[in-house]
């Protein structure tokens, strides 16, 4: 589907247009989005498995271009396609994440069964709690569940080990490379890399949960 899209701007390309729409040329706007279709293609990409088609991530990340090139100025010390990429991935995120809350909120508020007087009850009335308070309580979980599913399946025992003492999970009081290394008996050094290796794992078994 890129393919379809025009080529990106060259650097030069997009300082002069920039400048151009500087100048309150319209044109010059609508040539800087049509341009960086391609780069809204190639990051919605990323987010194909969620619960949004192809389609629809990269309208939503039109959106985040458009907002990109309504508010880039010569002045920024990035060239526009790097500033547009960032707020491409933010619109698409922000969706996803209100696309989520939206589904929990749902989910809370169904009917789970009837009171004493024949009244409709929910999750919520059961809870009694601030729906806000209780997707961010929920969502903690969700995480934090997740991320104690990642160490367990793709972690060394050394690794986890590292982890639990280096940032306090489980409990544990976090403890300084240095102390960690002591009890080990290996080096700081070492202890940085297998820390290093651990987060690398984890990053890339957590990015599409």
């Amino acid at each position: 589907m890129g393919s379809s899209f025009p080529k990106p701007l060259t650097e030069k390309e997009e300082q002069y247009y920039v400048q151009q729409m500087e100048n309150m040329d319209p044109e010059a706007k609508n040539i800087l989005i049509e341009r960086n279709l391609r780069l809204v293609a190639h990051i919605a990409k990323k987010y194909t498995g969620s619960a949004w088609t192809q389609d629809d991530l990269i309208s939503i990340g039109t959106i985040g271009l458009i907002k990109a090139v309504n508010t880039y100025t010569s002045k920024k010390s990035t060239r526009l396609a790097t500033y547009a990429a960032r707020c491409i991935e933010n619109e698409i995120l922000m969706s996803i994440r209100a696309s989520r809350k939206n589904r929990m909120e749902i989910s809370l508020n169904l009917p789970i069964g009837t009171d004493q007087d024949g009244n409709e009850i929910s999750f919520n009335d059961i809870l009694g709690t601030d729906d806000d308070e209780i997707l961010d309580a929920v969502s903690l979980k969700i995480q934090v569940s997740k991320l104690y599913r990642a160490l367990e399946q793709n972690l060394s025992p050394r690794e986890r080990q590292v982890l639990f003492q280096r940032y306090g999970l489980g409990g544990e009081e976090p403890v300084p490379q240095r102390e960690i290394a002591a009890k080990l008996g290996i080096s700081r050094s070492y202890v940085s890399r297998i820390e290093k290796k651990a987060l690398e794992k984890l990053k890339f078994s957590l990015k599409d949960s």
